[in-house]
This record gives structure tokens, C-alpha cells and sequence, in this order.
């Protein structure tokens, strides 16, 4: 029997919202907190959150945000029992969970050991073999060059995506049709692998062709069980980075819940897991599900989960770091109504989705019945160009998936951020695609959408026509004319631009 290791105060190895979020449940259970930062992060949120904040270096996660040195040195001197590395940076750096334990501070995730099986996807592949899940037919070991991956092509069959073993979101990833195509997308994907990653090892698998990407959250305690918390959609992505989350999914029934869900257990346990996991699939037209990955981490959608089970995630990830027993028994885990979660950018999608660092100039947040906004932010804040462009995150419940779409609606025609560029304006778009609506969705769905001039992008006067109009108005005092096109003023204001979404992309 494990035995209790209380906490008292916890350092968050992290920035922005996913370090307010944390910070958020542990003052709630009475744990002190304890905040780094780095000079650009001097002014940000999550330092002044917090109980204390100690200076890491400069802007570059490598001088800053990596540095697990400085940061269970901090710990030492601030008296931390734990850290809580959120997401990204040194939440999947075993490394950094054995020298936690070397220093005596406990690491609020899995141990290292579990890391290392699951966290390399070419392990992780392995381990879902002796674990008998079904998975994506493919390498189980990183390609040892290009011509293991032109053998192993042939085997499987075209077409194929090359993966970074090391990594995730979108990196070292390239989809292969041909054969012709191989040589160069493999010499891409492994110098994209070792710049993001540190490690050029690089995978191959069958490309499932639209595909659902369907998630299953695990909590395991250091008392041998371990329960699933339901599934999370995330088809909708650009680029392999998600987009929009939901809970639960909209295809996915009893049987094929607990199918997933048992799957992913029987893996996490398999490894000796604890703490929170999520094991990835893809799911086909025939609800066959595939073995994708195992995020060791707490995910950025974990807020879907959280509403439509009522559980604190953040919270229990403590409490088992502590020693303490779940809690609960599957029988006990019940999911009511739906929720779904939209990542706030600071990116313009007219502009190729390119960050938009700047001042925020104004700031109305969405509230109201059923609308949470986990951020980092506030007005007068500058978003760095330094890091991840995420802002918050907004999710919204509702007892329905058709309820939970329309109050995001509403919550989306609220939310105004000024200064800078944002993607508020997709989302609504998204939101109110047919297809969309009706949960027609696979991998491919957003790109498939981006194609399709969206109703703003075909009504929108050129630039540059505008700019000419303006210029020709002004000479006459006419300037505050030009508004819905060339001039005119009898042009109704649409819902968009009334509601802020003009502001919110162009200010």
C-alpha cells in the first residue's frame, strides 16, 4: 500500500491558461502556489495569480521554460512539495520526472518508467501489441532509413504518413501517396522531428482515410485501478493541430464506449500508469478503432471532460499524486449532456493562420449560463510571439449536442478581443456548417471547409479598392462613409461586424 505524501504547495512548470487553470484548483483546495515566468512573461496573468513567481531568463522556452534545473531550483527555494508541468515544455520529459524524484519533489504525472513506454510512439506501439489492441498496421520501431521505409510502404501498401516518434502536434508528420514521394517527405519529416523534438526517429503507418480522431480520458491511482472517463471528438483539425473538442462524441454508443474505454485501461495498467493519460484512436465508417498514441500529460481539451462528468480533473490528478485512492469505480463515472470546447488563437485565418502577437487593446469575455473561458489574458496585455498563440480557451455545455452548438454561438458573438487578430470569426463559421452541425466530420473536414470561400470572404470589398475609396472620400470629408462598401451608408452592419467579429479580426 502506497503511503499518503500530503501536499502543500505546488510549482506550475508552465505559463498562460493552462497555469491559471491549475493554480485555480489548487487554491480551491487550499495548496499554495508557486509561479515561474520568463522576461517577456513578466506581466502575464498566471504570475500574478499566483502565490509567488521566481524569474526563469529570457523569452526562449529553451532559456526559460525548459530549464528544469532553474525550476526545481525554485522549488527548492520556495518550499514546493510538487510541480505540476500542465502541458507542453517538460510534461513528457522523463528526464525531468527522475530528477523530481532524485530532488525529492513529487512530479504531479505518471512516473518515469510509464513515460518512457508510452510516450514514444514507436514504444507506445509496441506496448498496445502485448496489450492486444488493435492498432494502425505499421512500423513498431523507428525507420532506420529510407530503404526499411520504402520496404515498409510496400507492405502496407500507399498511402502512408511518416510520424516523429518523440513528438506530436503536427510535427515531423507527412502524408505520403506515392512511392515517388517517399524519399523527400522522409528526409522532411525527420529534420522537422529533430529541430521540434530533439530526436529525428520517424515512424511509418497506413494513412486511414478520413478518419474520426476520438480520444479516451484515463485516471489511474497508485492503488491499481484505473477508469476511462468517457471519449473526447477531435476531427476537427488544420494541419493535425486540433481545432474544436467535444464531449462525447456524436457516433460513438455504449457498446463501442466501453470497447474503447477497456482498451485504453488494459494499456495504461499494462505500463504500471498513474495519474491522468489519454489514449488516441481513429475511428473508421465501420466504428473499427485503431491504436493511434498515449499522451502522458493532462490534454488541452480536458474541460470537455470535466463538464460532462462533473469530476475536476486537475484535482484528482493531485490527489492521486498524494497517494489517495480514486475514489470511485467505473460504474460510478456517468456522462450528462454535451460539451464543446474552441481554442481561442491569437492567428489570422485570412492571412494563413499567422500569429498575431500585439497588445490587447479591449476585452469583453462570454459569460452566462453554461459558457466557462479558461485564459490567460487580459486587457492590456501583449501576447508574445515566443510561444504557442493560444489565448484560452471556450467551452460551452449544454444538455444537448444541438444546445451546446447554439450557446457557443451565443458565447462566441460575445467574446471581443481587440488589438490583435484572432480566429473568433472561424469558429462561427465552423459552428454553423451543415456538415458540422450534423456531426459529418473526419480528419479532413476543416481542410476540406477551407477550400470554400466563407459568405464574408465573398462579400468583402478588395482592399484595395477600399483603400482607393477612402482616399478619394477624405479629400471631400466623406472618411467615416466608407464602412460596409465604397461609400455607402444605407448598407446594413452585418451580424458579423455588429456583433464585434470585425473588430475582434482587424483591429
Amino acid at each position: 500500500m502506497t503511503e499518503a505524501m500530503p501536499i502543500k504547495k505546488v510549482l506550475i512548470a508552465n505559463r498562460g491558461e493552462i497555469a491559471v487553470r491549475v493554480m485555480r484548483s489548487c487554491r480551491e483546495m487550499g495548496l499554495r502556489t508557486v509561479a515561474v515566468y520568463s522576461d517577456v512573461d513578466r506581466g502575464a496573468l498566471h504570475v500574478s495569480y499566483a502565490d509567488e513567481a521566481y524569474r526563469l531568463g529570457p523569452g526562449p522556452a529553451t532559456e526559460s521554460y525548459l530549464r528544469g534545473d532553474l525550476i526545481l531550483d525554485f522549488a527548492r527555494r520556495s518550499g514546493a512539495d510538487a510541480i505540476h508541468p500542465g502541458y507542453g515544455f517538460l510534461s513528457e520529459n522523463a528526464a525531468f520526472v527522475e530528477a523530481c524524484e532524485a530532488a525529492g519533489v513529487i512530479f504531479i504525472g505518471p512516473p518515469a518508467s510509464s513515460m518512457r513506454a508510452l510516450g514514444s510512439k514507436t514504444k507506445a506501439r509496441q506496448a498496445a501489441d502485448a496489450a492486444q489492441m488493435p492498432r494502425v498496421p505499421g512500423s513498431v520501431t523507428g525507420l532506420a532509413n529510407i530503404d526499411e521505409a520504402l520496404r515498409v510502404a510496400r507492405e502496407i501498401g500507399y498511402p502512408v504518413m511518416l510520424k516523429a516518434a518523440a513528438g506530436g502536434g503536427g510535427k515531423g508528420m507527412r502524408a505520403v501517396a506515392t512511392e515517388a514521394e517517399l524519399p523527400t517527405a522522409y528526409t522532411a519529416a525527420g529534420s522537422e522531428a529533430e529541430r521540434s523534438f530533439g530526436s529525428g526517429e520517424v515512424y511509418l503507418e497506413k494513412l486511414i482515410e478520413r478518419p474520426r480522431h476520438i480520444e479516451v480520458q484515463v485516471m489511474a491511482d497508485m492503488h491499481g485501478r484505473c477508469l476511462y472517463l468517457g471519449e473526447r471528438e477531435c476531427s476537427v483539425q488544420r494541419r493535425h493541430q486540433k481545432v474544436i473538442e467535444e464531449a462525447p462524441s456524436a457516433v460513438v454508443g455504449e457498446v463501442l464506449r466501453r470497447r474503447m474505454g477497456e482498451a485504453a485501461v488494459r494499456l495504461a495498467l499494462s505500463a504500471s500508469y498513474v495519474n491522468a493519460g489519454t489514449v488516441e484512436f481513429l475511428v473508421d465508417s465501420q466504428e473499427n478503432f485503431y491504436f493511434l498514441e498515449m499522451n502522458t500529460r493532462l490534454q488541452v481539451e480536458h474541460p470537455v471532460t470535466e463538464l460532462i462528468t462533473g469530476l475536476d480533473l486537475v484535482q484528482m490528478q493531485l490527489r492521486v499524486a498524494m497517494g489517495e485512492p480514486l475514489g470511485l469505480c467505473q460504474e460510478d463515472v456517468q456522462l450528462r449532456g454535451h460539451a464543446i470546447e474552441c481554442r481561442i488563437y491569437a492567428e489570422d485565418p485570412e492571412n494563413n493562420f499567422m500569429p498575431s502577437p500585439g497588445r490587447i487593446t479591449r476585452l469583453e469575455r462570454p459569460s452566462g449560463p453554461g459558457v466557462r473561458e479558461d485564459s490567460g489574458i487580459y486587457e492590456g496585455w501583449t501576447v508574445p510571439l515566443d510561444y504557442d498563440p493560444m489565448l484560452s480557451k471556450l467551452v460551452c455545455y449544454g444538455a444537448t449536442r444541438a444546445a451546446a452548438i447554439d450557446r457557443m454561438l451565443r458565447a462566441l458573438d460575445e467574446y471581443v478581443v481587440g488589438g490583435i487578430r484572432t480566429n473568433i470569426a472561424l469558429f462561427r463559421r465552423i459552428l454553423l456548417d451543415e456538415d458540422f452541425r450534423a456531426a459529418r466530420l473526419d480528419t479532413g473536414y476543416l481542410e476540406r471547409l477551407l477550400l470554400v470561400p466563407s459568405i464574408e470572404e465573398e462579400d468583402r470589398v478588395p482592399e484595395d479598392v477600399v483603400a482607393l475609396a477612402a482616399a478619394l472620400l477624405a479629400s471631400t470629408g466623406r472618411r467615416d462613409e466608407v464602412r460596409n462598401g465604397m461609400g455607402r451608408t444605407d448598407l446594413p452592419e452585418s451580424r458579423w461586424a455588429a456583433t464585434g467579429r470585425r473588430e475582434g479580426l482587424r483591429a
